[in-house]
């Protein structure tokens, strides 16, 4: 048996907030959809390894590992693989420059679309002021963070019993919740303002696992989401269009795919 597809080839990929390490990484939909796209360029932005909950407790199950092994794969096949260190795998904030495996470590970068519009690409968590000034909070609401995930991790072995698809608890009261709402707003306007100081056309980030893709004031505000709550990536299409994937959207809709879209998990499985 040959090595798997690889999927629908894209102009690049933006993917944030995997927490590989950790019991809340949706690691199979993750892989699901990585057979389905492929890009030129793929860019991990940010918390990709959780390293603070590595420290804490090895946690590393073979699809995780499986993970890593598709991302080289695919930067073997030709995939130039950029990583923006975030503040979960911040260690890797020391190596600069290096290549592990074909993969490239920058602090942040501007990715040129093909309209030639400019785009900052980073994690956002220099711009978070509990993560910069509160490390110590930061890490409690980590905690506090883990273990509503827990809460998650059974709610929804229930759900599937029932027949139902993966939803998030943390992800619905972080939109219930008043404070984390306007959070979420200015968060979008500071990396907004970073990204016209830099003289750039949009921003591309990570960090809050919120997906969003929005105009502010004339800067483009892209946010790739995670993959513990919301299970979401960005694709830039060869005309430099940029689109918000949400895959657990799709593997529940289960539609037969038009000519110019990707397949669904069970087609990307069955072409493997």
């Amino acid at each position: 048996m040959g090595e798997e597809s690889e999927g629908r080839r894209y102009r690049a990929l933006f993917l944030s907030d995997i927490h590989l390490g950790t019991k809340g990484c949706q690691s199979e939909l993750l892989l699901d959809f990585l057979r389905a796209y492929d890009a030129e360029t793929i860019y991990l932005v940010g918390d990709i390894v959780d390293a603070w909950q590595l420290k804490s407790g090895w946690y590393w199950p073979q699809s995780h590992n499986d993970v890593v092994q598709k991302l080289l794969r695919k930067a073997r096949k030709g995939s130039r693989i950029v990583y923006i260190p975030g503040n979960h795998d911040e260690f890797l904030r020391d190596f600069p420059g290096h290549h592990f495996g074909g993969i490239e470590v920058v602090e942040q970068t501007v990715h040129v679309a093909a309209d030639g519009k400019r785009y900052l690409v980073m994690h956002g968590d220099a711009f978070d002021v509990v993560v910069r000034h509160a490390k110590w909070l930061a890490f409690l609401g980590d905690w506090a963070y883990v273990f509503a995930l827990g809460v998650n991790t059974w709610l929804n072995i229930f759900r599937r019993r029932l027949g139902l698809s993966y939803w998030s608890l943390s992800a619905w009261a972080k939109l219930k919740v008043k404070n984390a709402v306007n959070f979420i707003g200015r968060f979008e306007e500071t990396l907004a303002d970073e990204a016209k100081r830099l003289q750039c056309d949009g921003v591309i980030c990570g960090h809050i696992h919120h997906a969003a893709q929005r105009d502010l004031d004339g800067i483009a505000y892209i946010n790739t989401g995670d993959w513990v709550e919301s299970c979401t990536g960005v694709i830039e299409h060869a005309d430099g269009r940029f689109e918000v994937i949400r895959w657990i959207d799709r593997d529940r809709r289960r539609q037969t795919a038009s000519p110019d879209a990707a397949p669904t998990p069970a087609e990307a499985r069955a072409a493997a």
